[in-house]
């Protein structure tokens, strides 16, 4: 019979996962951030490790300088993507009237225009204006609130990734040093098998955009199709985002060809992109995946579902190698707790570690 003892503990225990699973809810938002930090510096530590060993530098100087190339990247892409953008704007700002003097010639417009009343509507509509600006003005201040959230965010996620950089090697021993034979033994496998597969994914992924952009850009220029740079470099960020990112960019290029050259363009493009897309998700993507993060299809659909809901496109990124993360310390418990009676050993010195310079 169970005593009241086990009842009571029993009791106590489950209220006690669900107050924590309720305050790990609560603070969810704060726990992504430090997520997307860890994940910056995994990424980005490969780097810094280079630039220290090469250049001779402190570990300070060899993050900060790593901190500058990424800025001066971002900065580069801004260069090739924002220029052609406000020039298509300006070139479609500057040919509006053109397409207003063409609709007024067009017969079929001057019907549909008695019939349906379409420009005593436009001027009804732009009689409302003025509301409509004053009510934009307050949208307008919810968005600069917004970015101003966003950039806070940014900082904070760099702040702490620079920490994680210089300091993670000695955080991770301080925690390993409260462990003892073993567990050890086994937490510090956990680590670097986890920092492997961040830093394999990123560089696979990195790679994947790199090839993504490359070709896109080459196949729309031979195409004659608009925007080639701004999209092939839309595109690399894309296939960034597993499952839907390439499809997405692909489509987006779609409607560009199609306004561009119908039907010509529009089906060498998706012919193009079909076999693109069939060579990625048949060799490149699973090599990546099943060299670095190992995961199923299934978990890697599950983690990106996950993490958009939760981070939106951020949480995208970063749903693989966090899943990986997590696939990695179950299979250790789960083999070393069925494994356990004949692996069981006294405590004694701590096994070398073969952790890799930190994260």
């Amino acid at each position: 019979m169970i005593s009241s003892r086990a009842v009571a503990r029993a009791v106590l225990v489950t209220v006690g996962v669900l107050v924590g699973l309720y305050l790990l809810y609560q603070i969810r938002q704060i726990l992504g951030l430090i997520f997307i930090s860890i994940f910056l510096a995994a990424a980005i530590g490969p780097l810094v490790d280079l630039i220290q060993r090469g250049r001779g530098i402190g570990r300070v100087g060899a993050i900060l300088l790593s901190y500058l190339v990424l800025a001066l990247t971002v900065f580069g892409v801004g260069l090739l993507v924002v220029p052609p953008i406000v020039d298509g704007v300006n070139d479609l700002a500057n040919n509006v009237p053109g397409y207003v003097d063409d609709l007024r010639k067009s017969d079929t417009i001057r019907e549909y225009d008695d019939e349906y009343k379409i420009t005593e509507k436009l001027r009804d509509e732009a009689e409302k204006l003025p509301n409509r600006l004053g009510d934009a003005a307050g949208a307008l201040q919810a968005v600069t609130v917004g970015i101003f959230a966003a950039l806070f965010q940014a900082i904070t996620v760099l702040v702490m990734a620079f920490f994680f950089l210089l300091d993670g090697r000695r955080m991770l021993d301080f925690c390993f040093r409260q462990l003892r034979g073993e567990r050890e033994r086994r937490a510090r496998e956990i680590a670097s098998n986890v920092y492997r597969a961040v830093s394999g994914y990123v560089t696979g992924a990195g790679v994947l955009a790199l090839i993504a952009g490359i070709t896109t850009y080459g196949m729309m220029t031979i195409l004659g199709i608009p925007f080639a740079v701004p999209l092939s470099v839309l595109m690399s960020f894309l296939v960034l985002i597993p499952l839907i990112g390439a499809t997405i960019g692909g489509l987006i290029i779609a409607t560009v060809a199609a306004a561009d050259d119908f039907p010509t363009g529009l089906a060498i493009w998706t012919v193009f992109f079909v076999l693109y897309q069939q060579l990625e998700n048949n060799i490149m993507q699973p090599f990546v995946y099943r060299r670095t993060v190992a995961l199923h299809p299934l978990l890697v659909i599950i983690a990106v579902l996950i993490g958009a809901s939760q981070l939106g496109v951020l949480g995208a990124l970063v749903a693989i190698p966090v899943a990986a993360a997590i696939q990695i310390v179950v299979k250790d418990v789960w083999r070393y707790r069925n494994l356990a009676p004949s692996i069981e050993k006294p405590d004694g010195d701590p096994s070398p570690s073969d952790l890799p310079d930190p994260a």
